[in-house]
């Protein structure tokens, strides 16, 4: 679903180099210390940087030079991108019709999404009459109707509370199962990691350090030393929820 052939992008006194690719329906976690690169990376696939050379392979067709609307992703950030100043139907639609203007069929199916992230009682309201972790579930709901196979977190829960993290995660599990999504998950966090799905790339200066189980990175000093990850106990949430 997604591959990275010798894609090198300059940054500053920084060269970047990644190759690696992801499986269609994978869930990988892009992990390393501030400025490792890993939303640069998630910005290359996205298409809102351009690479200095290589190849980038998205579903299946080369999107390289692709500009970012007609490759097959949508992204989630960490401030969700709302638009304060409508509703939270008229966002969600947003995932559907630059316009705002849907279809009965495309109406329902923006109702059938809302129920589904827990907001159909809540589509008259506006962002700021949101909790954060419902101001996440309106970016999600709006990836999902955007119908793309891949789907990029830029530490899109970081700010949200334990609780609220651990019903996000929750929900991302339960859509990445309904809707046979590719993940790649940028975090700092290392309880964000589903431990069920457990592929990493740890990246150190702009480069893939480790590429592999979660699990085995201690068997790894030098790389488990950039994480502070030595006496790290991997956590437990995502098992205990499936």
């Amino acid at each position: 679903m997604i591959e990275l052939h010798q894609v090198s992008y300059a940054y500053q006194n920084q060269s970047m180099m990644f190759n690696f690719s992801v499986a269609k329906g994978e869930i990988v976690t892009l992990l390393g210390p501030s400025g490792a690169g890993k939303s640069t990376l998630l910005n290359i696939i996205a298409g809102f940087i351009a690479p200095n050379h290589g190849q980038i392979i998205l579903n299946g067709k080369d999107v390289t030079t692709t500009p970012p609307a007609k490759r097959p992703v949508s992204i989630l950030f960490q401030d969700n991108n709302l638009f304060t100043h409508l509703t939270v139907e008229q966002n969600l639609a947003l995932g559907i019709s630059p316009g705002m203007k849907l279809t009965p069929e495309q109406r329902t199916n923006l109702h059938h999404i809302a129920k589904r992230i827990g907001l159909i009682d809540y589509l008259d309201k506006h962002p700021a009459q949101l909790s954060g972790g419902q101001r996440q579930r309106v970016a999600i709901g709006r990836c999902l109707l955007i119908r793309r196979p891949i789907l990029l977190l830029d530490e899109p829960f970081s700010s949200l509370d334990p609780k609220l993290k651990n019903e996000m995660f929750c929900l991302l599990k339960e859509i990445h199962a309904e809707y046979q999504l590719t993940i790649v998950m940028v975090t700092h966090q290392l309880d964000d990691i589903d431990i069920s799905h457990n592929r990493c790339l740890v990246l150190i200066d702009g480069k893939i350090a480790y590429d592999g189980d979660f699990k085995k990175i201690q068997q790894y000093p030098d790389v488990a030393l950039h994480l502070g990850i030595a006496s790290y106990k991997i956590n437990k949430r995502w098992q205990n929820n499936s």
